[in-house]
């Protein structure tokens, strides 16, 4: 199995995470200027861009460790390009990050992990 293949097992869970939070799901697999956003979501009044970390376990550490500066840069840049596409301009929104642990069964999701400062 390829790490393909385990994020987008991780991204279907981080979805289903979601949606039992009464998250709408706007859009997964979103793709602008090269880059792409894993999952876009509302929480109440909230546009929330969500980079989803999938790992086996913590034996390498914690997922949310692989979303570097550059990475952080990369989905503001895309989240932007959605803002203007849809003139989401009134909107506040959030950047979050979700890890799941496969072999744990484990989900962490970090709300706010990072903003545009």
């Amino acid at each position: 199995m390829n790490n393909l293949y385990y994020g987008n097992i991780g991204e279907d869970i981080a979805t289903k995470f979601l949606e039992r939070k009464n998250y709408k799901i706007l859009d997964r697999n979103y793709r602008a200027l090269g880059n792409e956003i894993d999952i876009i979501a509302r929480d109440k009044d909230e546009i929330v861009f969500v980079e989803v970390k999938t790992r086996n376990s913590h034996k390498y550490g914690e997922a949310y460790e692989a979303v570097d500066k550059f990475k952080m840069e990369n989905i503001i840049l895309t989240s932007r390009a959605y803002i203007e596409r849809y003139s989401l301009y009134d909107i506040m929104i959030r950047y979050d990050i979700i890890e799941v642990y496969l072999m744990e069964k484990k989900i962490n999701h970090i709300e706010g992990a990072f903003d545009l400062s």
